[in-house]
C-alpha cells in the first residue's frame, strides 16, 4: 500500500497535471488522451517540435488539435496543413465547431475563407507558396501542424513538404503527423537538424484490434491460427521471424483441394478436353456474393478496395442488377431527401451526362462508387452519407486509403495486385497497411475486420507474410524545380540556396547510403588485387592480352551500336513523311501488327505519331519499334474531327484498316532520303582486323592455363565493372541535390534568366522573375510561353484552351493529335511544341530531367466550356469522365491565376480574370453544402430512430 507521503506526492502531480496546458485540454475532450497523444502534446507543452507516427485511426490528429490549443492561449496562430482539398475542408469544419468560425480560417487554392484568422487550414502547397512570397499572414506564426507528412514521399507533390519544413522560422513549432513508417527515427534525426529540436512518438497499437480474413468461395475463414490479430502477427514476426506465423488450418484445408495453378494470367497451351485433374479453380466471390456476406456476419459498413475506376462502377451496377438492398425504406427515402437537395443547384442535362439515375439508385440501396473520375461534388455526398452510416458499402480505388476521414468496420481487398501504369505489380506491405487501416472505427466498433479474396493461384502463407509485415519506410522524393531554384537563388543567393538544398531529406538519407557503399567499394578493391594475382600467366602479361580481347569485344559492339543507330535514323526519316490515313506495320513490341496514323508527326527528343492499332488502342510511338524504312501497306481515310479518345471511334478506325487490307488497298510509296552506306565501314573493319591479329599473336593466346587465366579475368571484369558503377553512385549521391541546382541554373541561363552579377555570382534577372510565380510540372516551359507571345492576342475562350495544354496530362501513350484546332490554335500548337522541342534539347544537354510534353488533349473540351456548351457537349468525343475533367479545368483556373499574377500589367491580369470567369461556373465549382433543414444532427437523429425501429 502506498504511504502518505506517496499519495500526497501523486495528489500533488495530480492537480498540477490538470493545471498545465495538457491538462486543460485534455479535460475539455469527451475522453482521455492516450500514452503517445499524452506525450506528444508534452512535448509540445515543453516547447519542442514532435514527429508523430501512429496506425491509421489511432488519434494522430489530436496532437495537432493540441497544437492548435496551445497557440490560442500563447496567443499565436497555427497552420494545420493538409495534402487534399477534402481533408482541408473537413478540419476547417471540425476546428469551426470547437473555436468559433471567426477564429478559423480556410485557403486551398481556389477558396480563401476568413484569410487572417488566428487558426488557419490550409493545403501544404499554399503554405509553400506563402513562404516564397514572404506573405505577411505568417506573422505571429507559432505553430504548424502537418498532416499526412508520410506524402513527403510522393514523387509528384512531396517535395513541397521538404520545402516547408526548411524554410520556416526557426520559432515555428512544427507537429508532423505521420502513419506508421518503419524509419520514423531516421526521419525524426532529420527533423532534429534542419528543425531544432524534435522528438519522436511512434505508437503500433492500434485502438481497434484488427482481424485478417480471407473469402474462399462463399466462405469467411479466419487467416491466422489460435485467434491471432494482425498487430499480433506483426510482433511475432519481429519477434520470431515470418516461419513462427501459424495460418488457419481450416483455409489451408479449403484451398489446397484446388490444383496450384499459375499465379495469374489465362492458360496457354491446352485444348480442349486437356487440363489438370481434380477440382475446378476456385474463382473469386462476385461482389454481390461478398456483400451479402459481409452484412449477414455483421461486417458492414466496408470499403471495397477495386483498383480500377470502371470497375468500382460496374460494381455498383452489379448489386443493383442482384437486387442487393442494405438500406429499410425509411433511409432510403432519408438519402433521396438528401440528395434531392445537395443536387439542386445542378442543371439536369449535366446530371443525365453523370449517370444520376443509376448512382441514386444505388446510394438509395446503400451503395456506392469512390474514385476520382467521380464528380467531385458526387464524392462528397458519397463521404456524407457514409460517415453518417446511410450507405454501408463504398467500391473505392486505393485513393479512398489515403484521403479523408472514412473509417467502416471491414475493409476488403478484392486483388492484391495492381496496376502502376506500365505493368501489374503486386502490393506492398506499407500498401496493404495503408488500406487496412481503414478498419475499426474508435468508438464505434469493438474490432475492424480485413478481408482478401480468395481467387485461384493465391498461397495463404503469403497472403499471411504480406498481412503481418510492417514495413513501410519513408523515402524523399525531393528534387529541386525551375520554380524552387529561381525563389531561392533571388531570396537567398547561390551559396545559401546550395546549403538549403543540402539540407534536404533526399540529401540527408543519400549521405548516409555513401557511407555504406564506401565500405563495400574498399571490400572489391581487396578482392580485384587477389583476382590480379590469380590470373598471372607464366608466358606474359595476360592482362595486356585480356585488354586486347576487351577492345576487340568493344569495337564490334560499337559497329553493331552505329548499324542499329543507322537503322534508327532511317526510321526516322521516313517517319516525318507519314500522313494521316497511312497504314504501316509495326514489326515488334506490343503495338506489332498494322496500325493506322492518325495525327500528323511530331518533333522533339525523337519524331513521334499517333496510331490506332488493331486491337482498337490509341498509342503514340516512336521510331525505335520500326526496322528501317517505313513504307505504308495500305491506306484508310481519316475524319478529320477524329481525336481516338473514345471506345467506338477506335474501333471504328481499327474495322476501316482491317477492311483495307482485306482488300488489298495499296499504300503510298514514300521515297525515302539518302543515308550513307554503314553495311562495312572500312575504318571499323580494319580496326577489328589489327585486333584479332593482335590477340592470335600474344604470346598468352597459346597459354594451356588460358581458359583458367579467362575465368578469373572474368570475375576481375565483372567485379570491375560492379566497383566502378558504386563508385559512381558515391559521386552521383554525393551533394547531387547541390548538382541539379547548379544545372538548372546553367540552363536557366541559357534564357537569360539568371547571369552574373558585379561579383561573377549568379542571380535571378527581369526576365525570370515571371517563373517566380509559376509552379507545376512545365513550370519553365510556361514562362517561356508567355515571353514568346503564345497567349497574345487570344480572346478569353481561346486563352482558356491555350493554357490547358500546359497543365493537361493525359493517359500514357495517348498525347492526342488534334486534326484540327479550336480558334484557329493550330499555329500556336507548333509554336508552344517548338518552344518545348528547344527546351527538352537543353535539359538533355544539362542532364536535366525532360520537361513533360504539351498536352492538346483538353483544348477542344475546355474552348467548349468556355463558350457556355453544356457538359455532354463539352465532353463528347473527349474520352473524358466527368471528375477527370472538373479536376483538369480547375487546374487550368489555377494556371490562369498564376499567368495572371506572373507580370505586372492590369490589362493582362483582367483578361486572365475574364478566362477563369467563363470556366468557372456549373459542376466545375458545385461544392457539397449542407442542405437546408437537413443538416447532421437532424439526419442523425432520424438515423438513431431508424435503429431503433
Amino acid at each position: 500500500m502506498p504511504s502518505y507521503a506517496e499519495k500526497y506526492e501523486a495528489a500533488k502531480a495530480r492537480s498540477e497535471y490538470l493545471k498545465s496546458s495538457v491538462g486543460l485540454f485534455e479535460s475539455s475532450l469527451d475522453f482521455p488522451l492516450d500514452d503517445f497523444q499524452r506525450e506528444a502534446c508534452e512535448v509540445l507543452q515543453d516547447g519542442d517540435g514532435v514527429l508523430v507516427a501512429a496506425p491509421t485511426g489511432a488519434g494522430k490528429t489530436v496532437v495537432g488539435e493540441f497544437a492548435v490549443f496551445l497557440a490560442r492561449r500563447q496567443g499565436k496562430k497555427a497552420f494545420y496543413t493538409t495534402p487534399i482539398k477534402a481533408l482541408s475542408n473537413q478540419k476547417f469544419h471540425d476546428l469551426s465547431r470547437i473555436y468559433g468560425a471567426e477564429n478559423v480560417g480556410l485557403l486551398t487554392g481556389d477558396i480563401s475563407v476568413n484569410s487572417e484568422a488566428p487558426i488557419m487550414v490550409m493545403t501544404t502547397e499554399v503554405l509553400r507558396n506563402m513562404l516564397y512570397a514572404q506573405s505577411s499572414t505568417l506573422s505571429s506564426l507559432g505553430f504548424v501542424v502537418m498532416d499526412e507528412v508520410h506524402y513527403l514521399a510522393d514523387r509528384f507533390r512531396g517535395a513541397v513538404w521538404e520545402e516547408v519544413m526548411i524554410h520556416l522560422p526557426e520559432s515555428v513549432a512544427v507537429v508532423s503527423l505521420s502513419a506508421t513508417i518503419s524509419n520514423a527515427e531516421e526521419f525524426g534525426q532529420w527533423l532534429d537538424t534542419v528543425r531544432g529540436s524534435t522528438r519522436v512518438v511512434v505508437s503500433e497499437h492500434r485502438p481497434v484490434p484488427l482481424w485478417q480474413h480471407v473469402m474462399a468461395g462463399h466462405r469467411l475463414y479466419d487467416l491466422f491460427a489460435d485467434n491471432t490479430t494482425i498487430s499480433k502477427a506483426a510482433d511475432i514476426v519481429r519477434r520470431d521471424g515470418a516461419e513462427k506465423i501459424k495460418v488457419n488450418t481450416d483455409l489451408l484445408k479449403a484451398t489446397s483441394r484446388r490444383g496450384p495453378g499459375p499465379r495469374r494470367g489465362p492458360r496457354r497451351g491446352k485444348g480442349k478436353g486437356q487440363g489438370r485433374s481434380g477440382p475446378p479453380p476456385m474463382r473469386r466471390a462476385p461482389r454481390p456474393v461478398v456483400l451479402r456476406s459481409l452484412d449477414e456476419n455483421g461486417l458492414l459498413p466496408a470499403i471495397y478496395f477495386i483498383f480500377s475506376r470502371a470497375a468500382c462502377d460496374d460494381a455498383v451496377l452489379q448489386c443493383i442488377a442482384s437486387d442487393i438492398r442494405l438500406t429499410d425504406q425509411r433511409q432510403a427515402q432519408m438519402i433521396r431527401a438528401y440528395i434531392a437537395e445537395a443536387t439542386a443547384s445542378v442543371d439536369l442535362k449535366d446530371l443525365r451526362v453523370l449517370g444520376f439515375e443509376d448512382w441514386r439508385e444505388g446510394l438509395s440501396r446503400g451503395i456506392a462508387a469512390h474514385h476520382a473520375g467521380m464528380l467531385p461534388l458526387f464524392k462528397e455526398i458519397v463521404e456524407h452519407l457514409f460517415t453518417l452510416g446511410l450507405v454501408k458499402a463504398v467500391f473505392a480505388t486505393e485513393t479512398l486509403s489515403l484521403g479523408i476521414n472514412m473509417p467502416a468496420r471491414s475493409v476488403v481487398i478484392e486483388k492484391l495486385s495492381k496496376f502502376n501504369g506500365e505493368q501489374h505489380v503486386d502490393i506492398t506491405p506499407g500498401e496493404y497497411t495503408q488500406l487496412t487501416g481503414r478498419a475499426g472505427r474508435r468508438g464505434i466498433d469493438v474490432e475492424g475486420h480485413a478481408v482478401v479474396l480468395w481467387n485461384d493461384g493465391m498461397d495463404a502463407k503469403a497472403i499471411a507474410g504480406l498481412a503481418s509485415r510492417r514495413t513501410y519506410p519513408l523515402y524523399s522524393s525531393f528534387k529541386p524545380t525551375y520554380n524552387m531554384s529561381v525563389n531561392l537563388l533571388d531570396q537567398f543567393g547561390v551559396d545559401r540556396a546550395m546549403s538549403i538544398l543540402e539540407s534536404s531529406f533526399a540529401q540527408f538519407q543519400a549521405d548516409k547510403s555513401v557511407v555504406s557503399l564506401a565500405s563495400k567499394v574498399r571490400r572489391q578493391e581487396k578482392a580485384l588485387s587477389g583476382y590480379e594475382e590469380s590470373m598471372t600467366c607464366h608466358l606474359g602479361d595476360y592482362v595486356e592480352y585480356a585488354n586486347l580481347k576487351y577492345k576487340l569485344n568493344q569495337t564490334e559492339k560499337r559497329r553493331s551500336k552505329e548499324r542499329k543507330r543507322m537503322t534508327r535514323s532511317a526510321a526516322e526519316s521516313t517517319m516525318q513523311l507519314l500522313v494521316p490515313g497511312d497504314v504501316v506495320d509495326i514489326p515488334r513490341g506490343r503495338n506489332s501488327g498494322p496500325a493506322v496514323v492518325v495525327g500528323k508527326p511530331q518533333g522533339g527528343f525523337e519524331t513521334r505519331i499517333g496510331v490506332v492499332t488493331m486491337s482498337a488502342h490509341l498509342r503514340v510511338i516512336g521510331p525505335s519499334e520500326f526496322d528501317g524504312s517505313i513504307q505504308p501497306i495500305s491506306k484508310v481515310k481519316v475524319p478529320k474531327h477524329f481525336t481516338g479518345r473514345t471506345p467506338q471511334d477506335r474501333r471504328d478506325m481499327s474495322a476501316r484498316v482491317k477492311s483495307a487490307l482485306d482488300e488489298g488497298k495499296p499504300g503510298r510509296t514514300i521515297k525515302p532520303p539518302k543515308s550513307p552506306d554503314f553495311e562495312s565501314p572500312e575504318e571499323d573493319q580494319r580496326e577489328i582486323d589489327r585486333l584479332r591479329r593482335a590477340v592470335e599473336s600474344h604470346p598468352c593466346h597459346g597459354c594451356s592455363e588460358r581458359e583458367d587465366h579467362a575465368r578469373w579475368f572474368n570475375r576481375w571484369v565483372k567485379l570491375k565493372k560492379e566497383t566502378d558503377s558504386l563508385r559512381h553512385q558515391i559521386d552521383s549521391r554525393t551533394n547531387t541535390i547541390a548538382q541539379r541546382f547548379s544545372n538548372i541554373l546553367d540552363l536557366l541561363a541559357d534564357y537569360d534568366y539568371v547571369g552574373p552579377d558585379d561579383s561573377g555570382e549568379p542571380q535571378l534577372r527581369s526576365a525570370g522573375e515571371t517563373l517566380r510565380k509559376i509552379y507545376g510540372e512545365r513550370d519553365l516551359l510556361t514562362s517561356l510561353a508567355l515571353r514568346d507571345g503564345y497567349f497574345e492576342g487570344l480572346d478569353p475562350a481561346a486563352l482558356c484552351a491555350a493554357a490547358s495544354s500546359l497543365v493537361y496530362s493525359g493517359k500514357r501513350d495517348e498525347t492526342v493529335f488534334l486534326r484540327n484546332y479550336p480558334a484557329g490554335l493550330q499555329d500556336r500548337a507548333n509554336q508552344l511544341h517548338g518552344l518545348w522541342t528547344d527546351l527538352a534539347g537543353r535539359e538533355r544537354h544539362h542532364r536535366l530531367p525532360e520537361t513533360p510534353v504539351p498536352d492538346v488533349g483538353l483544348m477542344w473540351s475546355v474552348y467548349r466550356w468556355a463558350r457556355g456548351d453544356s457538359l455532354s457537349k463539352s465532353l463528347e468525343g473527349s474520352g473524358l469522365v466527368a471528375g477527370d475533367f472538373v479536376r483538369a479545368t480547375k487546374q487550368v483556373i489555377d494556371a490562369l491565376d498564376q499567368l495572371g499574377h506572373a507580370v505586372d500589367d492590369p490589362m493582362w491580369r483582367t483578361g486572365c480574370e475574364a478566362a477563369t470567369n467563363l470556366i468557372k461556373r456549373g459542376v466545375i465549382v458545385h461544392e457539397l453544402e449542407t442542405p437546408a433543414g437537413s443538416d447532421d444532427d437532424v439526419i442523425g437523429q432520424e438515423w438513431e430512430e431508424s435503429e431503433e425501429i
